[in-house]
């Protein structure tokens, strides 16, 4: 008999590398905060990939929107903090601000050692898979060492909303 194959939605513990960031914060509930912060957001990362390739420079691939939710665990909805971001090439020092009031921000994030899982459905249904990510990590051995963070893999109206739930850890 062949070993089972692992599903993707399975939780897993994998090593990530730091990743530079064009970032946007905000404060709020979700509904509220990403139509308002992601023109500006969008607006600056696709005009650096543009700017590159009008230059004749190497581009880049505008990935997976990622968001990190450092307080969702401590206070209501409508109070969270995003810090919410798009990969950029690591020699990125710049970027065009597309809107005066919103500034877009430079971060490398740090990750190294991560548990992560894939959740299929409306984001206000994570919280089962968040749970199971949460004993997956207890019971490895290994304890939560970062904030919740959310990489989205399709569109918010996308028939079956796709989402990587990721936490730091760390061996206890």
């Amino acid at each position: 008999m062949s070993p089972r194959k692992s599903s993707k939605r399975e939780p897993k513990i994998v090593e990530m590398p730091s990743q530079k960031m064009a970032i946007v914060q905000g404060k709020g509930a979700p509904d509220k905060v990403f139509p308002e912060l992601m023109p500006a957001l969008y607006g600056a990362v696709y005009t650096l990939k543009f700017d590159l390739k009008k230059r004749g420079l190497p581009t880049f691939k505008v990935t997976g929107l990622r968001a990190r939710y450092p307080d969702a665990h401590l206070v209501p909805m409508e109070e969270w903090t995003h810090i919410i971001g798009l990969p950029i090439p690591e020699e990125t020092t710049s970027l065009p601000q597309k809107m005066a009031d919103i500034e877009v921000k430079i971060e490398t994030w740090q990750y190294g050692t991560v548990a992560q899982i894939l959740h299929l459905g409306p984001y206000d249904q994570e919280q089962p898979t968040i749970e199971r990510l949460h004993q997956f990590i207890e019971e490895s051995g290994y304890e939560i060492a970062g904030v919740h963070e959310e990489e989205y893999l399709t569109r918010p109206d996308a028939k079956v909303p796709k989402t990587i739930i990721r936490y730091p850890v760390k061996k206890k």
